[in-house]
């Protein structure tokens, strides 16, 4: 049985903005607790990379070094693309289309790159069909993968994770994991700004708000339209 939709309730200018105050001393709030969250994350402590990882690229063989291309920051984008996978994860590609041009990164002395355990090939294959631009590399195996909790158990997870150099030596000084990777995906924070949210089953909405389970609705972005299908790609636990 379909339940009737609460709607947000009709009153004057007035009361709105009263409303609205108080939600904003709220989202203040919020502001300065991820302020003095990210000044937390950069007193961090770091763990020194000494495994010599090979990645394969379009160019041949690269260290994790050469990932930085120069820069003394990299963030990565773990992917998931299986090796024996014929396409890339749905919500990994909601991720990279957010990314948007490097140079702003680049700006800021921070290189960006995705790694997968696919083929090189494959991967760059499935890149040009998305019509992205970011550097790609196949990470030859698991170890890295592995090592920061992007494979575990033979099974793809997704994760970002950030790296520092000085000089030759390259250190590990974040990482995160499933809904981790939220504030990269600008699609989220515009949907809960909307009285429906995300529409998804875990969220507190009012009654009558659509809900599906959650992720459920993702798609590569030239796929929406196809048959229905569950994005099986990403933890659906929120």
């Amino acid at each position: 049985m379909s339940v009737e939709h609460t709607w947000p309730p009709v009153v004057d200018r007035a009361t709105w903005n009263d409303a609205r105050g108080v939600l904003l001393q709220q989202e203040k709030a919020l502001t300065r607790m991820k302020d003095a969250i990210s000044a937390a994350r950069r007193r961090m402590p770091m763990v020194e990379v000494r495994a010599d990882y090979a990645f394969d690229g379009p160019e041949g063989t690269a260290t994790l070094l050469d990932l930085f291309g120069g820069h003394p920051q990299l963030i990565v984008q773990h992917f998931m693309f299986a090796p024996d996978w014929a396409e890339g994860c749905d919500g990994c590609s909601m991720m990279a289309e957010h990314i948007g041009p490097l140079s702003h990164l680049h700006a800021r002395r921070t290189a960006f790159a995705l790694t997968s355990r696919a083929p090189v090939d494959r991967l760059y294959a499935f890149r040009d069909r998305m019509g992205w631009r970011l550097p790609w590399y196949s990470t030859v195996g698991e170890a890295f993968n592995a090592d920061f909790g992007a494979t575990v158990d033979g099974e793809e997870r997704q994760a970002v994770s950030v790296f520092l150099r000085r000089g030759d030596r390259v250190f590990h000084t974040w990482s995160t994991h499933a809904r981790g990777e939220e504030p990269f995906m600008l699609v989220f924070d515009l949907l809960d700004l909307t009285p429906f949210g995300r529409q998804e089953d875990w969220e507190n909405s009012p009654a009558g708000v659509p809900q599906e389970p959650a992720y459920s609705w993702m798609r590569l972005s030239d796929d929406y339209g196809a048959p229905e299908h569950p994005c099986t790609c990403r933890d659906s636990s929120p």
